[in-house]
């Protein structure tokens, strides 16, 4: 009974401490496919409370530490960017500030986790576009290492983790002179990791093999990054040779030709950059951005990536590359949801993020605009896990500097 009354009065007291926050009257993107028009979003400490109709509500002043009238403004979820060096290097040129390519072929353990750098002025650049949560992802070798989920705001790596260790990444082999022998050794390496996971002599030791094991025995991705159909083929049957419980597809450039097979074995598609130039000569110069429609049409998940050069800074084109398939195929909210609730459902993390919805992390943002359109996607309130963000980066500070010293108009 005593210890019943300390956890009520703990509960009670942290209740009176919340940090309550209102905000009113906007146009709230759920990130489902749903829009509420004329939303209230309320938050209590990192979650939100609720998102309600506005009008047909009455708020009192007194419940809230801070109100926000957003009248005509927009209530976005997170976008989120997957399969991306941001937070792992700064620039690109400069090796010392490179942190995603480790040496060796075999790199399961290699951790991008502890290499991100929160204090990237990248980062703040992405952020003020409404990209709040990162896949960080190591690049190189044949496994490259495990990603991160990351959000884009913190005082260090540890508390910017949304989720440590969320998946390996494994590089399907292309060169078609040594494909055969290629693909052999990953099934070697994957047989040896199958076969350490479910031993139960706890006597041997393998930091690598470690990293793998959760990949079968427990709800570790396996994201395997290929492009053409012979590769997507290929991948489909080694998923199912392994009985891997979440593989994950990235790039799939090819894969709205694969068509009923990918569907039928449920493996998601985090599609490569929609700003991108079409692969072969016959095909059409805006493929690239219709593909997102193709999978959508077929019934394959997927979502959107920005894979490619300059990728941590190009992140900021992250909702305009979404934007660019409303008119190829996708609707507003079918764009938006490629790059939130979607990237979040394959990355495992859709319980706290991704959506505009009550219970979870209040990790949202408010533009003036829709946001997924480059002219309109002007924030003016961010939160993350319910604090707020700066809206500023340090571009447009030094641009408001010198407008000032040149006064220009």
């Amino acid at each position: 009974m005593k210890v019943t009354l300390m956890v009520l009065a703990i509960l009670w007291s942290s209740t009176l401490g919340a940090q309550r926050i209102l905000l009113l009257n906007g146009t709230a993107h759920i990130g489902n496919g749903n829009v509420l028009e004329s939303a209230a979003i309320g938050v209590i400490n990192d979650r939100i409370a609720f998102v309600k109709n506005s009008l047909t509500q009455s708020f009192q002043s007194k419940d809230w530490d801070t109100i926000i009238n957003c009248n005509g403004q927009h209530f976005y979820p997170s976008l989120v960017s997957a399969n991306n060096t941001l937070g792992l290097t700064e620039i690109d040129a400069v090796r010392a500030t490179r942190d995603y390519n480790d040496v060796g072929d075999w790199n399961p353990h290699v951790r991008a986790q502890i290499a991100f750098n929160v204090e990237s002025k990248v980062v703040e650049t992405v952020r003020t576009n409404g990209v709040l949560l990162v896949q960080a992802t190591p690049r190189g070798s044949w496994i490259s290492g495990s990603s991160a989920v990351m959000k884009l705001s913190g005082w260090n790596w540890e508390d910017a983790t949304v989720l440590a260790d969320d998946g390996i990444h494994l590089n399907w082999p292309s060169d078609p002179k040594n494909y055969a022998a290629q693909k052999r050794d990953i099934y070697q390496f994957f047989e040896l990791a199958k076969t350490y996971a479910l031993d139960r002599d706890d006597q041997i030791s393998d930091l690598r093999l470690e990293a793998m094991k959760a990949c079968f025995v427990a709800n570790k991705r396996v994201y395997i990054h290929a492009e053409t159909i012979q590769q997507i083929i290929d991948i489909i049957d080694f998923a199912a040779s392994f009985s891997l419980a979440y593989p994950v597809i990235v790039g799939g450039r090819d894969a709205h030709l694969v068509g009923t097979k990918l569907r039928d074995c449920k493996i998601p598609i985090m599609l490569s950059r929609v700003h991108s130039l079409p692969s072969r000569e016959d095909d059409l110069t805006f493929l690239p951005y219709q593909v997102p429609g193709l999978l959508k049409a077929q019934g394959i998940p997927f979502c959107i990536q920005n894979d490619g050069n300059m990728q941590p800074m190009n992140t900021r084109n992250l909702p305009f590359q979404a934007g660019t398939t409303v008119a190829y195929g996708l609707t507003d909210e079918e764009a938006l949801s490629s790059i939130s609730l979607s990237v979040c459902q394959i990355m495992g993390i859709d319980k706290d993020y991704g959506t505009l919805e009550a219970g979870k992390k209040a990790t949202f943002f408010v533009s003036k605009g829709p946001a997924l359109d480059m002219r309109t996607n002007l924030l003016t309130t961010i939160l993350v896990d319910g604090k707020f963000v700066p809206t500023t980066n340090f571009q447009e500070q030094l641009y408001l500097k010198y407008r000032q010293k040149y006064k220009a108009d």
